[in-house]
C-alpha cells in the first residue's frame, strides 16, 4: 500500500510557475524579469518549493545553475500543467466570445518586418485579444512549436518530420542585394555563375534564407564564398551597404533600403527565389478562438495589408 503524503504536495501554482521560468532559462534574473518579480522573491519561491518537495531542484556550478534529477522531473510535470492551465483559460475565453482571449504568436526574425502591420489591423478588429509576440531565429521557433509553447508560428520554410499543419498565406521573394555603387548593380542582367567570384555575407546555418541560398547554388553546382555569418538581417544590410560583400535576403526585409537607395537589388539569373510565408501549428493542437481568428485573418487578408502603401 502506498501512503499519500499531503505535505509533500503542499505547494502553490505560483511556485510551479516561478520554477518553470527559472528552469526554462536556467537563470534567476531572466525569470524575475518575465514574472515582474525581484530576484530575491524568485529565490524565495524556489527555496519554499524545494522545502515542500524535500529535494534540491537546482545545483550551481560556478556562475551557472543546472537542473538536478528531481528538477528535471518536476520541469516535465510543471510544463504539462502550465499548458493545461493555458488551454483551460483559452476555453473559458472562447466561451466569452472573441471579445476576449489570448494569442501567443512566434515569428522568425525576417517575418517581423511585416508582422506588426498585420497585428495592428488584427488588434483593431479584436481590441480585447491579448497578443504575445515572440521573435526568434528559425531553430528557436521550431523548438517553440515542438514544445507546444506557442499557438501559431510564422515561418518561411515548414519543418520536416514534425506533426504540424502549415498553410501558405503570403509570397516571399528572396533576392540578391549589393551596395548601390557595386559593379554588378549597374548591370541589366547578371549570370548566376558570375556570383561565384563574389563574397557573401550570410545568415547562420539553419535560417530560411541561408537554406534557400544553399539550395539554388547547389542546383547549379556553384560554391558560394561566405566571408561572414551574421545572426540578424540588419547586420547583413549594414555590412552590404559598407561594401563588404553581397547578401541574399527576403524582399520584405529590405523595402525601406530600396526606397531610400541605400541598397540595390541585383537582377540575377534564377532570382528572385519565389517562396511563401506559412502559418503553422501542431496538427493535434486545439486552437483557441483567438488563434483560429488570427489564422483565418492571415489566410484571407495578409496579402492586401502587406502590399498596401
Amino acid at each position: 500500500m502506498v501512503c499519500y503524503n499531503p505535505d509533500m504536495l503542499n505547494f502553490t501554482l505560483r511556485q510551479l510557475q516561478v520554477f518553470e521560468k527559472v528552469a526554462s532559462h536556467l537563470n534567476y534574473s531572466r525569470a524575475a524579469e518575465e514574472l515582474y518579480l525581484s530576484q530575491p522573491a524568485v529565490s524565495m519561491q524556489i527555496k519554499q518549493l524545494e522545502e515542500h518537495i524535500g529535494l534540491p531542484l537546482f545545483e550551481q556550478m560556478g556562475k551557472k545553475i543546472f537542473l538536478t534529477e528531481a528538477g528535471r522531473e518536476l520541469f516535465h510535470y510543471s510544463h504539462s500543467i502550465a499548458q493545461q492551465l493555458a488551454e483551460m483559460e483559452a476555453v473559458f475565453d472562447e466561451m466569452k466570445g472573441l471579445g476576449h482571449g489570448k494569442l501567443t504568436l512566434s515569428v522568425v526574425n525576417t517575418a517581423n518586418y511585416f508582422t506588426p502591420r498585420l497585428l495592428a489591423k488584427f488588434c483593431q478588429r479584436y481590441p480585447h485579444i491579448n497578443v504575445m509576440l515572440q521573435v526568434a531565429n528559425r531553430d528557436a521557433v521550431l523548438k517553440q512549436l515542438a514544445d507546444n509553447s506557442t499557438d501559431l508560428a510564422i515561418m518561411g520554410q515548414p519543418p520536416e518530420g514534425l506533426d504540424i499543419i502549415a498553410e501558405p498565406f503570403l509570397d516571399n521573394q528572396v533576392v540578391v542585394i549589393a551596395a548601390p555603387d557595386h559593379p554588378l548593380a549597374g548591370l541589366k542582367r547578371v549570370k548566376l555563375s558570375r556570383l561565384a567570384q563574389e563574397t557573401f555575407l550570410s545568415r547562420e546555418l539553419g535560417s530560411g534564407t541561408r537554406s534557400a541560398m544553399e539550395r539554388v547554388f547547389a542546383e547549379h553546382q556553384i560554391q558560394p564564398r561566405i566571408s561572414m555569418e551574421m545572426e540578424t538581417n540588419e547586420a547583413i544590410k549594414q555590412a552590404v551597404q559598407a561594401g563588404m560583400g553581397l547578401g541574399i535576403l527576403s524582399l520584405h526585409s529590405i523595402e525601406l533600403e530600396l526606397e531610400t537607395r541605400r541598397l540595390a537589388m541585383l537582377n540575377v539569373e534564377h532570382f528572385p527565389l519565389r517562396r511563401h510565408w506559412y502559418v503553422a501549428h501542431r496538427s493535434h493542437k486545439r486552437l483557441s478562438g483567438a488563434a483560429l481568428a488570427f489564422k483565418e485573418f492571415l489566410l484571407a487578408e495578409a496579402k492586401s495589408i502587406t502590399t498596401a502603401r
